[in-house]
């Protein structure tokens, strides 16, 4: 009896078995003459040449509906098996798909032109206040390159500094000590990437998440690189986080000049930086404001009524 084994690839099994094995369940019962075994993310398939052929292109398409798609229906898997006509493309404007399957895409104006940004230019700096997107939204961009194969790895940094308050020392290795200080990342992350698959992504280094301070020295290349909090870097840590760029690589870099966390009389990096690289060819900078927030409806209120103190303070 033939017997084939088939990897589902870069994708979490259990979307593709289905909540009890139901989409498994599924399967075995439009491919009668197969015997099917699931163990991991791999299938072993046995019996009808001709119907494991089918199964197999089947498995394929289905793998990459759920890998453009990170959800999976009855219905998919029925219109796929028969032939019939499925979603195949991510309709234009959606980046990529969270793991709720809502699709992930501009919210607003200057958010599109953050995409426009990153699409036509090879470095790029978003700024803008507190729930404008500008993380979410670039590792989504950073999510949407590694799926498409358009860069091997994601590298994502954050300067380590406290927002007003003194942590002390923190128990655990290097990964527990920095940990805090990048979970914005790891929660956009864990909202587009399976747990398993990130977990296994994150060993085999094809996503990094690391502090600034381990940047010196290397050579960033095929890698999708973000820095976030940027306000928060030295003109010396930017400078040098600037120039690790290598060959088929692109940077975003975020940040929010409101909320800048550096000893007053420390310049901020991020400043400095856009004052520099203003009009040099191949970066783009996009400004996000208070139309562009997308938490909470208190969220802009509140950034509205810290802005007029602000002014109000100067004036002063």
């Amino acid at each position: 009896m033939t017997e084939k084994h088939i990897v589902l690839e870069d994708i979490d099994p259990v979307v593709f078995y289905g909540v009890g094995n139901a989409h498994l369940q599924m399967l075995k019962a439009l491919y009668p003459k197969l015997r099917i075994v699931a163990r991991d993310n791999v299938l072993r398939i046995m019996g009808d040449e001709e119907q494991m052929a089918s199964f197999e292109e089947s498995a394929e398409k289905i793998r990459l509906h759920v890998l453009r798609f990170n959800s999976l229906k009855e219905e998919d898997i029925i219109d796929i098996v028969k032939g019939k006509r499925t979603r195949d493309e991510i309709p234009e404007g959606v980046v990529v798909y969270a793991l709720s399957g809502r699709a992930i895409k501009a919210r607003s104006e200057n958010q599109q032109k953050l995409i426009n940004a990153y699409n036509e230019n090879d470095m790029v700096f978003a700024v803008g206040p507190a729930g404008t997107g500008k993380t979410y939204l670039s590792i989504a961009l950073a999510v949407k390159a590694l799926k498409d194969k358009a860069a091997k790895k994601i590298i994502l940094s954050r300067p380590a500094v406290e927002a007003g308050e003194k942590l002390g020392f923190l128990p655990g290795d290097m990964k527990d000590k920095i940990d805090p200080y990048l979970q914005p990342l790891y929660d956009a992350l864990e909202d587009m990437i399976p747990q398993v698959k990130l977990q296994d992504m994150m060993e085999k280094r094809v996503i990094q998440i690391a502090p600034l301070a381990f940047m010196r020295g290397r050579t960033l290349n095929d890698a999708i690189v973000i820095l976030d909090e940027a306000q928060n870097t030295t003109p010396a840590q930017i400078r040098m986080f600037l120039t690790r760029m290598g060959w088929n690589t692109k940077m975003i870099i975020t940040g929010d000049m409101t909320q800048i966390d550096l000893p007053h009389s420390q310049k901020s990096g991020l400043i400095e930086a856009l004052h520099i690289l203003n009009g040099v060819e191949g970066i783009g900078v996009v400004n996000l404001d208070q139309k562009d927030i997308v938490r909470h409806k208190l969220v802009t209120r509140i950034v509205n009524a810290y802005e007029a103190f602000d002014k109000e303070s100067k004036g002063e």
